[in-house]
C-alpha cells in the first residue's frame, strides 16, 4: 500500500471521533434538558456536571482531529 493513501485513510479514520464527539455533546445537553424539565429544581446543581461532561467530550474530540493533522502534516514522507 502507498504510504501516502495509508496516512490519508488513517486521517479519515481518526476523524470518526469527531463525530463521536458531536453525538457525545447531544446526548449531554439533551438529557440535561430531559432531567432539568422534570426536576427544575436540581437543574443548578447539576450545571456543573454538564459543563464538565461538555470539556471533557469535546477535549476527546479536539484530540481526535489533532491526531489526523498530525497524520497528514507532521509525518515524515517516505
Amino acid at each position: 500500500m502507498d504510504p501516502l493513501a495509508a496516512r490519508f485513510i488513517g486521517a479519515g479514520i481518526a476523524c470518526i471521533g469527531m463525530g463521536g464527539a458531536g453525538i457525545g455533546v447531544g446526548l449531554i445537553f439533551g438529557n440535561f434538558l430531559q432531567g432539568a424539565l422534570r426536576n427544575p429544581a436540581e437543574a443548578p446543581r447539576q450545571f456543573g456536571n454538564l459543563i464538565f461532561g461538555f470539556a471533557v467530550t469535546e477535549a476527546l474530540g479536539i484530540f481526535s482531529l489533532l491526531i489526523a493533522l498530525l497524520l497528514l502534516f507532521a509525518a515524515p514522507t517516505a
